[in-house]
């Protein structure tokens, strides 16, 4: 089954998250792959002593997609077409029953992974694996092969106040 976690509010990831958490605890292998995150973050501490979990993610943190030069763009591509390799080797070699793909629609729409290869993974994974996708604004294609969509709305956030990222609570 395919579960969608998308919107423009906080929470995507968090909600991926316990999914996995979820799995893991009725023994079931997670492979959890965040595009464009590769700075430390609070849930990497947690995920690390579940070993039903495991996380792929950047090799570095290359920033916000719209400050990336050109060559941070072909580094990031290339580390996540790795990733999208690995994922479907694991998958197809049956270690994964479920798969977090972590700001997928980002790193779609800003083409920072092969978008061929991405697809095949999607459609070819229906049926077979339990899929979460995150992130903002998926295309038509991924909402209709979806049988769980939740969007997340921002009403407020402190951001607006000025309050900047908390680590354990945004990070």
């Amino acid at each position: 089954m395919l579960q969608i976690y998308c919107g423009d509010g906080k929470g995507k990831t968090t909600a991926a998250l316990g999914q996995a958490i979820r799995a893991a605890g009725n023994g079931m292998q997670v492979h959890f792959v965040q595009f464009l995150k590769g700075s430390p973050t609070s849930e990497l501490e947690i995920l690390k002593r579940i070993p039903e979990i495991t996380v792929l993610r950047c090799d570095k943190d290359y920033g916000f997609t719209f400050r990336m030069n050109d060559e941070d763009k072909i580094k990031i591509t290339q580390r996540h077409n790795q990733m999208l390799s690995e994922a479907m080797d694991r998958v197809y070699q049956h270690k994964t029953d479920m798969l977090v793909l972590d700001e997928f629609f980002a790193a779609y729409q800003c083409n920072l992974f092969d978008k061929e290869l991405a697809s095949r993974l999607v459609f070819g994974l229906h049926d077979k694996t339990e899929l979460i996708l995150t992130g903002r604004d998926p295309e038509q294609q991924f909402l209709d092969l979806a049988d769980y969509v939740s969007e997340i709305k921002a009403v407020k956030h402190p951001y607006e106040k000025g309050i900047s990222a908390r680590a354990g609570i945004e990070y």
